[in-house]
Formats: C-alpha cells, structure tokens, sequence
C-alpha cells in the first residue's frame, strides 16, 4: 500500500480543486491519501464524490498552533467535523485569515513591493487566504523565484520583515480538542528548520505525554540525520511516525506520494480513531 498523509487543495492553500487532488492521488498510484486543509474541511464532500475506486480517503485538517511564540502545525485525523468546540476554533482561525493576509499586503506595500489586496484575493480564490498566496503574488511580481523563497527572514518567514501574526491553538488544546472529536494527532514536519525557529525536543515530549499521538518524520524539509533523529525520539516517546508529501499541487515542486506511510502505522492512526472513518473509493464521478 502506498500511504500518503498530508495534502492540500484549494480548499486551502493548495492548487488542484478537491476532486483533482484525489483524482490526481489516483493517478500517481496512492491507496491512501489524506485531505489535509489549513484549518478547514470544506473540501470534504467534493473529494468524496469525486473518489475513484481503489482509493481510500482519510478526511483530516492541519491545525495552526503555537507555544512560546513558536509556530507549528499538528495534523489532525479522522475527527467528527461536526463536533462545535473544534469547529469553533477551527472558525476563529480562518476568520483571522483575511486580515492577517491584509496586514502583510501592507507590510510589503511598505518595503517596496507592488503586491495588492486584489492580487491575492485573485490568487486565493475560494480557499481559505494565507501566507503561500502572498508568496505566490510575490513570485508574479518576480520579487522571489518561488514560493518557498518567500519563506525566509526577509519575506515572510515566522518573525520575517512582512509577518504578521494570526489566532493559533495553543497545541495542547488542539491535542485535548482533537482528542474530544474522536480524532488522533501528528506534529507535521516537527524539525523543518528551513521554515523558521522549531520547537524544542522537550515540548515534543510534553505533547507526547499531553496524548500527541505521532510526529511526520519522512518529509521533504526533513535531511537524512534529522529524519533519523526524529525515529529515535518517537521510540523513545512511544509516538507513531508517518511520512507524507505535504503536496500543494502547483505551489511547491512536491510529487504526491513522494514519501509515505506504513500500512502498520496508518492502521494504528484508523483503530485509534472514533471521530470519522476512512471513506473507500466508490469510483465517483464528481468535478
């Protein structure tokens, strides 16, 4: 089985619609493949009435957290998206999307870059708006070569010169909220230093012991040495490791599939889980 945990639609911030990204994940011979929107699950219906036969769908979101002024992302499975605490929070994110993504508008508006409100908007379309749409108005204006690009101390890396800060979970609410809604909880891409300042390892070991269920070691922002110490610390936390593409369609040069979880793993995330169930491919025929 190839096994694919972590993916984003332009429910979001990612380019394929929904139905493309699962047609997409059937295509690229995936079993599995997780919808993991920013802080949404809007793109649930659409990608199960488009889910081919052979294909089964995990519905999940990727929760915006942060402790001690330090952002970072905890993946969230197999939850009830009905449930009103989680769907509160998960509301209050999102509402503070538009003027967090305004606010770095005017950021880059102040160190000499032409972006524009309208330029973004036009970007994000129906998606929830975010710092990957800024950066891809940045890339058209030819102010960076590409997204990632942007995410760096001068742009809009955490603390860069145009970030600006938005409502977050505290991690351990989300793990205690998730947990509320039958779902299990995976810290995405723990040590992608690339990206910014990343947690220390003993905050790892607080949210283990707080009920975190897994971390992603197998990811693209994760070199060989870190993946391996990523690996000895699960072991030693007692937590579940996955590995997944984190696949944005267009936005990133990122194959679905390009790392993967065990089939072992990936049933302990479904037994452990109450909230949801994966939804096997039916071979839908929606757009």
């Amino acid at each position: 089985m190839r096994i694919d945990l972590h993916t984003h639609s332009t429910a979001s911030d990612g380019t394929d619609t929904p139905a493309e990204l699962v047609r997409n994940a059937a295509a690229a011979g995936l079993d599995v493949i997780a919808l993991t929107d920013h802080d949404t699950t809007r793109g649930y219906a659409e990608a199960t009435a488009a889910l081919p036969a052979g294909l089964t769908l995990v519905t999940g979101a990727e929760l915006s957290c942060r402790v001690d002024g330090i952002g970072l992302h905890m993946l969230a499975y197999l939850f009830d998206p009905e449930e009103p605490e989680l769907a509160r929070e998960r509301e209050l994110v999102r509402d503070d999307r538009v003027p967090r993504a305004r606010g770095m508008v005017a950021k880059l508006q102040a160190l000499g870059v032409p972006v524009t409100w309208e330029q973004v908007a036009r970007i994000a379309g129906d998606g929830s708006v975010g710092r990957p749409h800024v950066a891809e108005a940045m890339v058209e204006l030819g102010v960076v070569g590409s997204v990632s690009d942007a995410f760096v101390p001068e742009w809009l890396a955490d603390g860069g010169r145009a970030y600006v800060g938005k409502h977050e979970l505290d991690p351990f609410d989300a793990i205690r909220l998730v947990k509320a809604a039958g779902g299990v909880t995976v810290f995405a891409h723990p040590l992608a230093v690339k990206r910014g300042r990343v947690v220390p390892e003993t905050v790892i070991a607080e949210l283990a012991s707080a009920g975190l269920d897994g971390i992603e070691v197998d990811h693209t922002d994760h070199d060989a040495p870190t993946r391996a110490r990523l690996r000895g610390l699960a072991a030693e936390l007692g937590l579940l490791t996955t590995g997944s593409s984190d696949y944005h369609g267009g936005r990133k040069a990122v194959r679905l599939g390009e790392c993967t979880t065990d089939p072992e793993i990936y049933g302990e995330i479904t037994r452990r889980a109450t909230g949801a169930f994966p939804v096997p491919g039916a071979g839908g025929t929606g757009r």
